[in-house]
């Protein structure tokens, strides 16, 4: 379960230090139990994500059953993608 405290508090973290590798190691550093990962925001056509930036949109990962998907229930989720956008 990632709390929607948490997924804000990651959100201002990000904003923080930027839309990068190096911050999502950080924050895995500090939120052992959560999966990160990092793609761009085109890359997750017609889903929608639980948090809006101007810079990146923060998805929500549902890995129970060993099988990936996006949700946007908080209380399954169990990782975060952080989608970096790109202005046009």
């Amino acid at each position: 379960m990632i709390t929607v405290e948490q997924t804000r508090e990651i959100a201002e973290k990000i904003a923080q230090m930027g839309v990068d590798e190096s911050a999502l190691s950080a924050l895995r550093q500090e939120y052992p139990g959560v999966h990160f990962t990092y793609c761009m925001d085109d890359d997750l056509p017609n889903n929608e994500p639980v948090l809006e930036r101007d810079d990146f949109n923060i998805y929500l990962v549902d890995g129970r059953d060993h099988c990936l998907c996006l949700t946007n229930n908080h209380d399954v989720a169990t990782g975060i993608v952080v989608a970096e956008i790109i202005p046009d």
